[in-house]
Order: C-alpha cells, then structure tokens, then sequence
C-alpha cells in the first residue's frame, strides 16, 4: 500500500466534539476523489467552525495502481477501497470518503455506512470524438459513425451500448476523468462514456457532450452518491456523521444497493439501478440487468413507500433474476 498524510490544517481539536487528536479522513488520491472529500470536510467544518478538525489521508488502492485491465478481470469494485478499508480497521484513519458506486455491497465486518450525502446529477454522458456526427436530441447514439470505437470499462454502459448498437466496438478505458478525455482527445477512441457527477464535481464543461436519460441508459447503483464508511464500534465518529447525512440519498442508495445485493452478479454481469422520489412521496425503483454483448437486456421498475427501500430492492432484484438466464450471473 502506498498511502501519504497531507493535513488540511493542524492545531487542538474543537472541545464540542469530544475528541482529543484532529479526524484522519480517508481518500483515494485522484483529483475527483480529493474533489469529494474536502468537500465532506467542508460540511462538516460549518456545522463544527472555529477550530482545525480533519486531516486528509491518501491512499492509492489496487484499483488505482492497474490500470490496463477491466476491473472485473482483477477482483471487482471492491478494489477501489481495499486499503482504505484496512487503514479504517487498523484505526490508521476515523473514516473515508467513498463514490458510493465503487462500494461493495456487503462491506468487511466492523465497517459500516456511516453516511450518504445528497445525490449529484446520476446519469450517463456520451462524449463524442472527431469522427462523430452532430448530436440527434432524439437518438442520442446517432452521432456514432458505423463500427465506431467507444472507449468505457464500464460493462453496464457496454451491454446498453451494443444492446441498442451492436456494431460498435467497445474498448476498454481506465484512468481518472481528464485522462480518460485525453485519450479521447488524441483519437485513440472515437467516443467515451462518463458519470455526469464526476464531471459538475470537478467543474468540467466538456464539449460534445450528450446526456443520457436513465430511460436510454441506466445508471450504475448509486452513482453520484458520496459514501461515507466508518468502524461500527466508532460511537463518536458515527454521530458526527449523522449531521450531514441526507436522508433521500440514503433511501434511493438503500434500494439500489438491495437490489444488486440481491441479484448476487459478479462485476462481470451488467447490472444498472436507479432509483427516485415521485411527486407522490411513492419510491420508485429501475433496475437493469444484460448480457456483456447486449444480446439480452430487461428493464423493469417497481414502486414502494419511502420506508420499504430495502424491502423494494430485494422484490425488484428477485424478479429480475427470475426472468434472465441464469448463465449472465456466471460470465466469465
């Protein structure tokens, strides 16, 4: 593990807060992850001013470090936290900052979900290259020329793609949002899918930019969700979170999550969930699951009190799994 501590400010800890030494907050190094976590540590600094309270601390995880695979072909999501996750258990760090969406579902004993801030703009862009066409405000894949090269290491954005598209050629891209736009740049691919909220977080207005509606393209679960994990035994630092937390962003995080739990797919499987308060206070949950080449593709959506969110994500997952082959959940 390559981890460094840069302190955002040092001196005594304020005395409201009943702690004898600055938070240590962790983080990954990336310039979108350090976006998120001063801003977590700004929120919490106003409701707790006058005094120096948190130390960043950066880490760089597997999921940084290897960058020429897909995630799933060296262990999965849970890769952009496993250090952070030691650090947290070790008592290296009080807690860290997390895109919800990188999170496992089911977090290693003694770590919890501390807190969920509210959402950022969910959805899905398509960034389109040279060689693309004007954008079509009614198909937004228009634009892409006939076996255009998209770049995305994102299975769920490819199997919506070629679902729709099957005769692009989809690549993998890794790296953080502006080396991902470079690459796209250069003309080493023809278009690239990105989370909207990566972009309004890091301030970017790209150029030729298409957002796609959850309708055309389902969002991975939780994302534009920041997460906060936390020790379970951490009473202190618990309730310290609880200031920030915004309820709605945990309820469509806690059907999301439900849902993908429930349906058990490797990072290999195409899973998307997207879930929304209504006008009528009613939680409404999509849910999304496909084959890699988009041969198979089922949206579906279900509705429940805002209270029921987990109850809602295991009844949408089990009827999603019900109704797609059985061989999706297994793709190798």
């Amino acid at each position: 593990m390559n981890a460094i501590s840069q302190g955002i400010s040092s001196g005594p800890r304020a005395g409201q807060l009943q702690h004898d030494r600055p938070y240590r907050v962790g983080t990954r190094a990336s310039p979108l992850a350090l976006v998120q976590t001063r801003s977590v540590i700004r929120l919490l600094s106003t409701a707790h001013p006058g005094e120096d309270l948190f130390q960043e601390h950066h880490f760089t995880t597997t999921g940084d470090a290897v960058q020429d695979r897909r995630l799933a072909d060296i262990g999965g999501k849970g890769l952009f936290a496993k250090e952070i996750h030691e650090a947290l258990l070790d008592r290296r760090i009080d807690f860290a900052v997390h895109s919800l969406k990188d999170l496992e579902t089911e977090l290693p004993p003694g770590i919890v979900l501390g807190c969920t801030l509210k959402r950022e703009d969910p959805r899905d862009v398509l960034i389109l290259g040279n060689r693309c066409g004007t954008p079509d405000p009614v198909d937004p894949f228009a634009a892409l020329p006939e076996g255009a090269v998209v770049g995305t290491s994102s299975v769920r954005r490819q199997a919506q793609l070629m679902h729709v598209r099957p005769d692009l050629q989809v690549t993998t891209i890794r790296g953080n949002v502006q080396t991902r736009l470079a690459k796209l740049h250069d003309g080493q691919y023809d278009a690239s899918l990105l989370a909207l909220a990566g972009l309004h977080r890091l301030g970017l207005d790209v150029p030729h930019a298409i957002i796609l509606e959850p309708e055309v393209m389902v969002p991975a679960a939780a994302q534009g969700i920041i997460g906060i994990t936390v020790r379970a035994d951490d009473r202190a630092a618990r309730e310290l979170l609880l200031e920030i937390e915004d309820p709605e962003a945990r309820a469509v995080a806690t059907a999301e999550r439900s849902m993908l739990a429930e349906l058990d797919g490797s990072c290999r499987t195409p899973i998307g969930g997207y879930a929304r308060v209504m006008a009528d206070g009613r939680l409404m949950l999509t849910g999304m699951v496909a084959r890699a080449d988009g041969s198979f593709l089922l949206t579906r959506s279900k509705f429940a009190r805002l209270s029921d969110a987990d109850r809602l994500g295991k009844t949408l997952g089990t009827s999603l799994r019900a109704d797609a082959p059985e061989d999706i959940f297994d793709e190798v």
